[in-house]
């Protein structure tokens, strides 16, 4: 049963107030413990808040101007289905409460079990498709020890990892919001999102009639980083919110994973470059297992999966050109090269391989190996 407005207005208000960051609002409750007892507070009460601004305290003296304001659109989000959770209550995620900044409030909609372990994994919006495979594997994988995937709903490896969790039938996921929960952004994720609040949920620090302005993913990030015990960073460009991310689990003190990729790709730059910072390099899901071993609970012990499939019988041609694939794309032109065949044999062997689900095709005439 979704609780009465009431009950949260007072949360709602001291986080709508104009000029109170998240941080802010946390020194306000540990010194009055309540945000009713912060916005009652008198001036000289509130003076006695260590590095708290003459303009906070202005504002929250006037908090009244903007409580109408608040109770309609709290109002309009409990109507909408959206759940709250605040600070003090036990469904509020532990490990978020520890960062410096925790959001006083959450809109959410869906479920998701707190007691569950969460590990982030993020990157690059343009993945390649290496990264998104990649992301869709450890996702897949991590589940199955009892992990809940967090990421930011984006499009790219945020997508990906989602979807990874989600084709685990006992997979959880939650997605970040950089918006309000009436905004689904992308657009284009609309069908991610009515699939994840049936097997998780999508979380939101800002109201939900919030547009998906720049300035709400940083903050969204920390968000990211503070829920799990430890981000894994698919790929990224050496300016990247993913790193953003990466850098905050690191301030929070949370484990840092990166995934290795192409010299030649940009988008391996920003997972080099945190590899060589000290982030632990990961090849498969087991270097995150035994790195967060005290997270996966007894019951979730190693899952045993099928063994690998053995491959077709391939003939003498089809064999030279598989052995010269890999995850990464590669140009039909240097598929011959390398092989040292005639462009018609070279050709037939990629198709055959590509008819028996061997290989896949990329545009531009590329084709990589198909991961197990």
């Amino acid at each position: 049963m979704t609780p009465c407005p009431d009950t949260y207005l007072p949360w709602f208000l001291l986080t709508e107030l104009p000029g109170l960051s998240p941080r802010v609002v946390k020194k306000l409750l540990h010194h009055f413990k309540t945000p009713e007892a912060v916005l009652a507070a008198s001036k000289t009460q509130l003076s006695s808040v260590p590095d708290i601004s003459s303009r906070v305290i202005k504002t929250i003296l006037e908090h009244k101007t903007f409580e109408s304001d608040a109770q309609k659109r709290l109002t309009r989000a409990q109507d909408s289905g959206y759940r709250v959770v605040v600070l003090t209550e036990p469904d509020y995620p532990a490990l978020l409460k520890e960062i410096p900044d925790p959001p006083a409030l959450l809109f959410y909609d869906g479920r998701f079990d707190i007691s569950a372990p969460c590990i982030s994994i993020v990157g690059s919006r343009n993945a390649t498709r290496y990264g998104m495979d990649t992301a869709y594997y450890l996702a897949h994988r991590l589940t199955a020890f009892g992990f809940t995937i967090v990421s930011g709903m984006a499009l790219g490896i945020d997508t990906a990892a989602h979807k990874g969790a989600l084709d685990n039938d006992t997979g959880q996921t939650l997605a970040i919001l950089g918006s309000g929960l009436d905004y689904i952004y992308p657009r284009h994720n609309r069908p991610l999102y009515c699939r994840i609040r049936k097997q998780g949920a999508v979380i939101s620090e800002f109201p939900p009639d919030t547009a998906p302005l720049p300035g709400n993913f940083p903050r969204r990030n920390r968000i990211i980083a503070g829920l799990s015990c430890g981000t894994v960073v698919v790929e990224a460009a050496q300016k990247s919110g993913s790193l953003i991310t990466a850098r905050l689990a690191g301030e929070y003190n949370r484990e840092v994973f990166a995934v290795p990729g192409s010299i030649k790709s940009s988008k391996s730059r920003g997972t080099h470059h945190l590899i060589k910072q000290g982030a632990r390099l990961i090849e498969n899901e087991m270097d995150i297992i035994d790195e967060l071993s005290q997270f996966v609970h007894a019951e979730n012990n190693r899952p045993s999966y099928e063994p690998t499939k053995k491959l077709p019988t391939m003939d003498k041609i089809q064999t030279m050109v598989y052995k010269n694939l890999d995850l990464y794309p590669e140009h039909i032109d240097h598929i011959t090269a390398s092989c040292g065949l005639t462009s018609a044999q070279v050709s037939a062997a990629l198709l055959d391989l590509e008819l028996s689900g061997l290989i896949v095709r990329h545009p531009g005439n590329k084709f990589s190996i198909l991961e197990e």
